[in-house]
């Protein structure tokens, strides 16, 4: 296959570089194509004439997002929905990353595929609408807190703030699963190869807090975890400016179905990430 990786200098995008050994892989990073202009994207395409699309880039500066609107609907939206028929012209499969933002957190459980998108921020607004844009033969991967050797990620900003003095305060009343880029990255790759259609949610195991995400990434590095203190989504400050959904576990009823395994545990994912650290 040739395959189109927008995004590749990106978390997930780093990684899906080395998940096509047999294949010919474009990599798209921004300097290539600018994800605000229609005309760019279909230039991009029409030009690599790809057999599969995988769309990894996004606005994912939630923040940004509620300040900058226009902008979050060019790249999370406007522009899956253009990928989508750029690769209808050529007849290649797209594949697009999406987000637990998507959902408004209240759920008591784990969301699965077919509960209702309700998000309650810019961000989630648009990746939703990104997600309709793909159209019902894209495939659509909702994941969550991403982490790599990629920055800007959690675990990175963790680690070097553990290198300084003094406690680490962690809101721990936010729930989600974290998500290790290259354990992603494979499963993204497969559900392309298959071009498996229709939304589908891959995260790692293992719903935690961000705190307790935070003590773990405290323990596996050799520090004192005690240094990581509890605190409320509101007592932030100052508060940010676009809503977290206090719930982002999300699991797959669609997986099983399909005859593949889960993602592993985060720990052991997080454990190998160490351990790449320390060679």
């Amino acid at each position: 296959m040739r395959v189109l990786i927008v995004g590749a200098g990106g978390q997930v995008g780093t990684e899906l570089l080395s998940c096509f050994p047999d294949d010919e892989v474009v990599a798209a990073h921004r300097a290539d194509a600018d994800l605000t202009d229609p005309n760019a994207i279909r230039a991009l395409v029409a030009d690599c004439r790809p057999d599969l699309i995988i769309n990894g880039a996004a606005l994912t500066a939630v923040d940004r997002c509620e300040t900058e609107p226009e902008l979050a609907d060019a790249v999370n939206a406007i522009a899956v929905g253009v990928l989508a028929e750029s690769a209808a012209a050529v007849d290649a499969h797209l594949v697009t990353l999406s987000t637990d933002y998507v959902f408004d957190g209240t759920k008591p459980g784990a969301y699965v595929e077919s509960d209702e998108p309700n998000p309650q921020s810019v961000y989630g607004r648009t990746k939703r609408r990104g997600e309709t844009l793909a159209g019902p033969s894209a495939t659509i991967v909702r994941t969550s807190w991403i982490w790599s050797p990629t920055p800007p990620n959690m675990v990175l900003t963790v680690l070097r703030l553990l290198d300084g003095e003094g406690h680490l305060r962690f809101v721990d009343d936010q729930i989600g699963c974290p998500t290790f880029a290259a354990d992603l990255a494979g499963m993204v790759a497969e559900l392309g190869r298959r071009r498996h259609a229709g939304v589908i949610h891959v995260t790692n195991q293992g719903p935690v807090s961000w705190y307790e995400f935070v003590r773990e990434i405290a323990r596996q590095a050799g520090h004192d975890p005690a240094r990581v203190e509890p605190i409320s989504t509101s007592d932030l400050h100052p508060p940010r400016p676009a809503p977290r959904p206090a719930n982002s576990v999300m699991a797959s009823e669609v997986l099983p179905v399909i005859g593949i395994a889960p993602l592993r545990p985060y720990e052991e994912a997080l454990a190998e990430f160490m351990a790449s650290r320390r060679h």
